[in-house]
């Protein structure tokens, strides 16, 4: 499993409140404490709106979780490009666009973004009510590669994210108690549109969601998507991540637990009897 999509809350780094909301600490121990009983290979940690453009946190969780894990950032609008290629080899692959919780000069983020991408290959991960979208189609237009966070967040954003999703761009599979939508009808539609487009995330520890993360949201994904189940679970992340891709094995069939006995040949049927000869072939 590749969960794209996590909140590390280090209380040893900066926290600024959002709406009068400051979120309590989600460390990398209670973390793989609650997945622990996942086979969780990667990932990638997402910097929240509370975490400013820090990037401090980032780095030292990212140090702490390995080379399968991957950061999507904020940054000051005037970062350098030295600055970019830092972050890049700290594990960084991604620019956060969060329009739902942030204000921001769109138009600056957007110029920013094309910069990243060409300096490093970074993609951009919007979180936005997918109402939004339509307005925003001459900025996307724009980003040489997108993701769409928590399933587009409404029912009445689905077309504009369907066609996004024609257009190549990825969906995050996650936080299904925040949406207003029947999640698996849309998952399906997004999966019928283009298979390599779903990425799961647990979205943990769920800050300000209606629900968090439970282990059931996965068995629906797995309903939904069927034989395509390890690619959303984790292919799709993991090649949109620029990471290499897991290898695997067809399992082993189990031994019967009752093998067949050989039989011995004084006990076969009609072990008794003569055998007849075969005729001799000329």
């Amino acid at each position: 499993m590749f969960d794209a999509h996590v909140h590390i809350i280090d209380p040893r780094f900066p926290l600024i409140e959002n709406e009068g909301y400051l979120p309590e600490p989600y460390v990398i121990d209670d973390y793989r404490k609650r997945m622990g009983h996942f086979d969780v290979r990667g990932g990638a940690v997402v910097s929240a709106s509370f975490q400013g453009v820090d990037q401090t946190y980032l780095k030292a969780a990212l140090s702490a979780l390995g080379p399968d894990w991957v950061g999507v950032t904020r940054l000051d609008l005037d970062a350098t490009d030295d600055e970019i290629l830092e972050l890049d080899k700290a594990g960084v692959r991604a620019l956060r666009f969060n329009l739902k919780r942030a204000a921001a000069d769109i138009t600056e983020m957007t110029l920013q973004a094309l910069r990243a991408h060409e300096l490093a290959g970074w993609h951009v991960e919007l979180y936005i009510d997918g109402q939004m979208l339509a307005s925003l189609q001459p900025v996307i237009s724009k980003l040489p590669a997108l993701s769409i966070d928590h399933l587009g967040m409404s029912e009445e954003g689905l077309p504009y994210l369907l066609d996004l999703v024609d257009r190549g761009a990825r969906v995050k599979a996650t936080g299904f108690g925040r949406v207003e939508m029947d999640v698996a009808e849309t998952l399906r539609r997004i999966h019928t549109v283009n298979p390599g487009a779903l990425m799961f995330g647990s979205d943990l520890p769920g800050t300000r969601a209606g629900r968090p993360f439970e282990d059931h949201d996965v068995d629906l994904i797995s309903q939904v998507v069927g034989a395509d189940v390890h690619a959303v679970l984790e292919d799709n992340a993991r090649e949109f991540y620029r990471l290499p891709a897991v290898r695997r094995t067809e399992p082993v069939p189990p031994r019967a637990e009752n093998p067949t006995i050989p039989i011995p040949r004084n006990q076969l049927p009609g072990a008794g009897e003569h055998t007849r000869p075969l005729p001799v072939v000329e």
